[in-house]
């Protein structure tokens, strides 16, 4: 059904991923788009971004939402990018988890789209969907992960997160799925869905 699926948040490198992704909490990925632009203009690498004005980076992503917590974690972040690994985005989970901003959703999106490392990025699309499926019946996000990966051939898990993400948004919507329009309707248990 998608055989296009990608990340949805523009980017050139690891770092512009890993800011555009913690911006993208609580915020569309086409919100995003809007702001980097202007945004990776202004800071192009881990050091402006440690160094930037609080209040000139909030302005900067104001509209993102929650954009006084999103600009401190990110100058944090970026501060720790600088001091322990030389100004370049680290390649591991295990690197990047304790990054202010950063947890495993966070960490997973930018191991399987900047540095091709699967990983199973389980936001509230994949979560959602993961459950009306049956492939789970967990709501804990690190849980769902870990079950999926059970399930999945590790070289996939990148691409089944984009499509679920896909699938979520143009399709199985939250409130409203729609059945019908559905290539996966006669398959779906439709668990949660009053249908």
């Amino acid at each position: 059904m998608y055989p296009d699926a990608h990340c949805a948040l523009h980017h050139e490198n690891a770092l512009q991923l890993l800011i555009a992704t913690i911006l993208s909490a609580q915020c569309t990925d086409v919100r995003v788009n809007m702001v980097t632009p202007a945004l990776f203009a202004r800071y192009p690498d881990a050091s402006a971004f440690a160094l930037a004005d609080p209040r000139e980076l909030e302005t900067l992503i104001q509209s993102t939402g929650f954009f006084r917590n999103k600009a401190r974690n990110i100058i944090a972040c970026c501060r720790k990018i600088v001091d322990e690994h030389g100004g370049k985005v680290p390649s591991t989970l295990e690197e990047l988890v304790p990054l202010p901003g950063v947890g495993r959703k966070t960490a997973n999106v930018v191991l399987g789209d900047a540095f091709d490392t699967p990983g199973i990025t389980v936001d509230t699309h994949v979560g959602r969907l993961s459950r009306r499926l049956g492939l789970t019946t967990l709501t804990d996000a690190e849980k769902v992960e870990r079950e999926l990966m059970k399930l999945l051939p590790r070289k996939d898990w990148t691409v089944f997160s984009h499509r679920m993400i896909f699938h979520g948004r143009q399709v199985c919507g939250a409130r409203k799925p729609n059945c019908a329009g559905c290539a996966l309707n006669d398959l779906c248990p439709k668990i949660g869905v009053d249908v």
